[in-house]
């Protein structure tokens, strides 16, 4: 997200070495990079005549403070004010989601169509159970478009929710109504409400939508919108804050955004904090937002919390545990330990996932690596050890060239990609020695071209 600008504030950082404080000649050149890489990424001009003024402020006279040059110091002051601009000046309680209400808490999601509001609504009730151990309902009032009401009752099972069922003759009104009275009576702790998206906006849509928020009475009414959108969200944007009175903002689709200018704009032009972020099409792809940490990663330092995160929820402890007590007690790193790893690296979301949250220097250390290709390798390897017998499994060593060519049969790949495989296990079950050893340096070192598609 916004690449551009990160690129542009290290060119700055660079030419800036050696000057003792920021001044305003040296301040100049390197205001003039963010203010056209933020217009390039599709940021709102007030929203960016008020950040440009706002850095300008602070960094004039900064004394530069031990180590720091007077490029990494002014780098500190355009992180704070990315941050407050995307909603750390609100308080780390404006992100999150209110309940202080009679249960069930009234979650109200609007937004035009197209924007992935129902892909929302079974992700944040997703969210909502495994982070926050709600009991969720959710209901469709999109009686324009019947497949509407079918998906989010597909995703509402997929993600263990419950699904109020409506119909396309049914008033958006009374099925909200309905809804509620049947959250009461199932002591549900949320109720999620799906409205209808138009094409664009319209005072049917308008009336409608802001007669089902005085019916339901909702504690939070979230404005989802496409991060793709560039300058359009900024429009939709105003329309919706000025018909209902919005309490937060989900931006959707932020990975596939290199631009990434309405995480600023909307906050901006709303004045509402960004409370999530869709960052992945998957169930699981929607992250609490926090402006300190996005201000990290469009400044290429990374989010390493997001990563921990991410692995707390995808890795198996316990399983990780028993293949350390095996490798200590002397045991085999077998393929079904290989396969372990490749099936945990998925959970995490995925190589381009993982790398979207190290920092810059870990990302160009990778830099022309095919993550998409990286990710397509690892299916193919989980693919090949799917096609081996257990006893193959547990003993590598079985493996010879009849046995490579029947392997290679059932996985539907040449055996040139069996012997791929079984090298890159070869150098994992090599690595895997050197930790029993405590040579952590020697692991370190060796795990250069062991990622899939990496070298």
């Amino acid at each position: 997200m916004l690449d551009n600008l990160t690129q542009r504030l290290a060119k700055v950082v660079k030419t800036m070495r050696g000057e003792a404080r920021l001044t305003e000649a040296n301040t100049a050149e390197m205001l003039r990079e963010v203010r056209l890489a933020l217009l390039e990424a599709d940021v709102a001009l007030p929203a960016v005549r008020e950040f440009v003024a706002r850095v300008k402020e602070k960094a004039l006279g900064e004394e530069v403070v031990g180590s720091l040059t007077p490029g990494q110091a002014l780098v500190g002051v355009v992180h704070d004010e990315l941050a407050a601009i995307m909603g750390a000046d609100l308080g780390p309680e404006a992100t999150q989601l209110n309940f202080a209400t009679q249960p069930p808490a009234v979650i109200l999601m609007a937004g035009l169509q197209g924007a992935g509001k129902t892909t929302t609504v079974g992700k944040l009730a997703k969210y909502l159970r495994e982070q926050k151990k709600k009991k969720v309902l959710t209901v469709s009032t999109d009686v324009y478009r019947p497949a509407a009401i079918g998906q989010l009752q597909t995703v509402s099972a997929q993600v263990g929710a419950d699904f109020f069922p409506s119909q396309p003759d049914q008033k958006p009104v009374d099925i909200a109504l309905a809804a509620l009275d049947h959250a009461r009576r199932q002591f549900a702790d949320v109720l999620i409400i799906d409205t209808a998206g138009r094409l664009g906006i319209d005072e049917a849509m308008m009336q409608e939508i802001s007669a089902l928020h005085k019916a339901a009475k909702p504690i939070e009414t979230l404005f989802v919108v496409d991060a793709m959108l560039g300058q359009d969200a900024i429009n939709t944007a105003r329309a919706f804050n000025e018909a209902l009175p919005l309490t937060g903002i989900v931006l959707t689709k932020l990975d596939g955004d290199a631009r990434g200018g309405a995480a600023l704009s909307v906050r901006h032009i709303t004045g509402k904090p960004i409370k999530f972020a869709g960052v992945a099409e998957k169930l699981d792809g929607l992250e609490a937002f926090d402006p300190q940490r996005m201000a990290n990663r469009i400044l290429g330092m990374g989010d390493i919390v997001a990563l921990v995160e991410e692995a707390r929820k995808g890795v198996d402890i316990e399983a990780a545990q028993d293949l350390a007590q095996k490798i200590k007690g002397g045991g085999k790193f077998d393929l079904n330990d290989f396969k372990a790893q490749l099936s945990q690296m998925k959970k995490m979301g995925g190589l381009s996932n993982m790398m979207d949250k190290l920092p810059a220097q870990f990302q160009q250390a990778a830099n022309g690596a095919n993550m998409d290709q990286a990710e397509k390798q690892v299916r193919r390897m989980e693919g090949i050890i799917n096609s081996m017998t257990p006893a193959e499994r547990s003993k590598p060593e079985l493996i010879k060239a009849s046995r490579k060519r029947r392997i290679a049969t059932g996985a539907g790949v040449p055996v040139q990609e069996v012997n791929r495989m079984l090298a890159q296990f070869e150098q994992m079950q090599s690595m895997m020695k050197k930790l029993k050893g405590g040579g952590m340096m020697k692991m370190m070192r060796s795990m250069k071209g062991m990622m899939p598609g990496m070298r």
